[in-house]
């Protein structure tokens, strides 16, 4: 064999072996994966202004101070109307002080005046009333309210005073009888102060006491304000629980309520009703 013809094969068995390579590589590579697609990211400049805000969880009846509101900053076009701002009212923490939680705010969010009661406004009390619940005045003075140390916020039994007739032997003899009507009942406002500041612990002295009751426990309260006196007795912190019996004499509506205002009787130690309609 020509010398000429062996060096065309080895150049073709070369290339032979070469083109198997190449060949098994594209097979293990596989398919190429699409090109990406390329994300462009705009930025935009976001301007920020001051906004009165909540430091803390505000609930319904809650009583605002200095100290549970902060300046923060708002995007400017996320603005809503009546929303506090440092240029359009800088001394917005201490007008907004001493306002009244209507309706619950959270922590950071923004202050609107529709979520508060302003200190003196209407609807003060209303939104001081716990869901279900109800307010009712009585009478007092410094003698029936501990001395004028009964505040706002504080918790009271009611205690009911009257007059009753009793049976001795052949004789009615007039008594006086002495009753718990209600227990741990919480003080709205005396007179027209429905709350005290943090650490004012003056004596209250006034006419009226606002208490918070519900809807039976209000009747029960009227119909003894027409009965006898009513006194307030200043219960303690350390039982003032919301899971405290309240104790509510009930009873006093159906024996001596709407019924017939009779009087009350004692026969051999029994109650009965003298007086109309009764027996």
């Amino acid at each position: 064999m020509s010398p000429i013809r062996l060096i065309i094969l080895i150049g073709a068995a070369i290339a032979a072996i070469a083109a198997a390579f190449l060949v098994r590589n594209l097979a293990q590579q596989g398919p190429s994966a699409p090109a990406q697609p390329t994300t462009v990211i705009e930025h935009m400049e976001i301007t920020e202004i001051k906004v009165l805000v909540a430091q803390r969880d505000l609930s319904i009846g809650d009583y605002v101070s200095v100290d549970d509101l902060k300046w923060a900053n708002w995007p400017e076009n996320s603005i809503v109307p009546g929303f506090h701002t440092d240029e359009d009212s800088p001394d917005a923490i201490e007008l907004v002080a001493g306002s009244v939680v209507r309706v619950p705010i959270f922590q950071n969010e923004p202050i609107h005046p529709r979520k508060l009661v302003k200190k003196g406004d209407t609807g003060t009390m209303a939104a001081l009333i716990e869901p279900g619940m109800r307010a009712i005045s009585v009478e007092i003075s410094t003698e029936s309210a501990s001395g004028g140390f009964i505040l706002p916020n504080d918790r009271v039994d009611v205690i009911l005073t009257y007059e009753v007739t009793v049976q001795t032997g052949d004789a009615m003899v007039d008594k006086t009888a002495t009753s718990t009507i209600l227990q741990n009942v919480r003080v709205l406002a005396i007179d027209q102060v429905y709350l005290t500041e943090e650490g004012d612990g003056a004596a209250q002295v006034g006419n009226t006491a606002t208490l918070e009751v519900d809807s039976k426990e209000a009747e029960l309260i009227a119909m003894a304000q027409r009965k006898g006196e009513l006194m307030l007795a200043l219960r303690p912190w350390s039982d003032v629980g919301d899971t405290f019996d309240r104790d509510a004499r009930i009873d006093l509506l159906e024996n001596g309520g709407s019924n017939n205002g009779g009087i009350q009787v004692y026969r051999s130690g029994k109650q009965s009703t003298a007086g109309v309609g009764g027996s």
